[in-house]
């Protein structure tokens, strides 16, 4: 936390980044080259892009970014460290809910079509098969994000919790039997079908601080 003296516990801090007058916490999901969710500056973007993940509380007229650091400890304790980075108040460019969700539909849509015609000839590791078979009942009947969002958040976040398990998976494949273009292919589409996902993620989040409509 900036100003304390050596580590807190994220509980302490989230409650103490409240008191100073935060109002809200926005998810970052960036990637080189795009750096969804974040404003800046660079030095803190750089973290953030390497961690691959980051939290950015927003205050009046500051903000701070949380940027998570694995933490192991001995040869038992394996846990997340959050290092607090100063980071540029302004909201980032991330599209609205109902635009992220189209777009994720669309880049599942394209990267079935894509990925089928690769025909890649490869078996599927036993270990990979059983966890996409696990997909269809892992967390069915638990929402992914806390009570209060609305429901197109919900389900736009499970559709894209999931497909985020598809392209890790997918990505831990062997490639045997492609030539450099079916290769390319594949890749393109999981790095589309990423982005989706991310984007999808970060709107379902960011879709707490939009209006409630009037009745």
């Amino acid at each position: 936390m900036p100003g304390a003296d050596g580590d807190v516990p994220l509980r302490r801090a989230l409650g103490e980044l409240r008191v100073e007058g935060a109002t809200a916490l926005r998810l970052a999901l960036p990637v080189p080259g795009d750096p969804l969710g974040l404003t800046g500056p660079a030095v803190f973007n750089r973290a953030a892009i390497e961690a691959g993940a980051a939290v950015v509380a927003v205050f009046a007229d500051r903000a701070v970014g949380l940027v998570p650091y694995e933490d192991l400890r001995g040869s038992s304790y394996a846990g997340v460290r959050w290092e607090a980075r100063a980071a540029s108040p302004g909201r980032p460019d991330v599209p609205s809910l109902p635009e992220a969700d189209r777009d994720l539909t669309t880049a599942m849509r394209e990267a079935t079509e894509a990925l089928l015609t690769v025909n890649d000839i490869a078996p599927v590791p036993p270990e990979i098969a059983d966890e996409l078979m696990n997909l269809r009942s892992a967390g069915a009947d638990e929402p992914p994000l806390a009570p209060g969002y609305p429901p197109r958040a919900q389900r736009t976040a499970a559709r894209a919790v999931h497909l985020a398990t598809v392209v890790r998976l997918a990505r831990r494949m062997e490639a045997r039997g492609l030539d450099a273009a079916r290769m390319r292919r594949r890749d393109e589409a999981l790095r589309l079908l990423d982005r989706a996902v991310r984007r999808a993620v970060v709107s379902a989040c960011d879709s707490v601080f939009d209006p409630v409509p009037d009745r």
